[in-house]
């Protein structure tokens, strides 16, 4: 049996010393050239799960009204244009040097229409680590995050005047 707990220290131990090899020689890709690590988006997308986790289903205390989306299209296209996108637009030269990639959150892409307006509220509130996503609870209010939420959520079908904001020069 002692036999069997030192093999298993062993063991333990050597993975964590590969590990710092790994970590201290430059084995780990730090640079947003390379691809993702072996698990690394799975890994990423069971923690953001379960972070969010009963959050999601939190329903909107606005409407999706024109002056609601027109409101969320300014706070978006000052906040979150340039790594997100605006409609029918290529992604700017910030976005393309993002990694991961920032989701283009615009048509003609999906963007996040089918998420939940919850789900879109808690990363917009408390964004989301090592992905380049800022949370936006210390600047911007809880009327705005809803507002370019309900936006995301609505941005397959916005009006004319809602998009003409979008593309309104900064």
């Amino acid at each position: 049996m002692k036999q069997f707990f030192v093999g298993l220290l062993l063991g333990v131990a050597l993975v964590f010393a590969s590990g710092l090899i790994c970590l201290f020689s430059g084995g780990i890709p730090m640079s947003t050239t390379r691809g993702p690590l072996p698990l690394e988006k799975k890994i990423a997308h069971i923690a953001l799960k379960a972070s969010m986790k009963g959050e999601t289903e939190k329903p909107s205390p606005l409407e999706a009204s024109e002056p609601n989306l027109i409101k969320g299209a300014e706070v978006y296209r000052v906040n979150c244009a340039v790594c997100h996108g605006i409609p029918n637009q290529n992604p700017s030269a910030i976005a393309q040097g993002l990694f991961p990639p920032a989701p283009q959150l615009m048509p003609p892409h999906k963007g996040v229409t089918d998420d939940s307006i919850g789900e879109i509220y808690w990363k917009v509130k408390n964004g989301i680590r090592f992905t380049g996503m800022p949370g936006f609870s210390k600047t911007l209010s809880d009327t705005e995050m809803w507002q370019v939420s309900e936006l995301l959520l609505h941005a397959d079908k916005i009006s004319q005047d809602v998009k003409n904001v979008l593309e309104k020069t900064l």
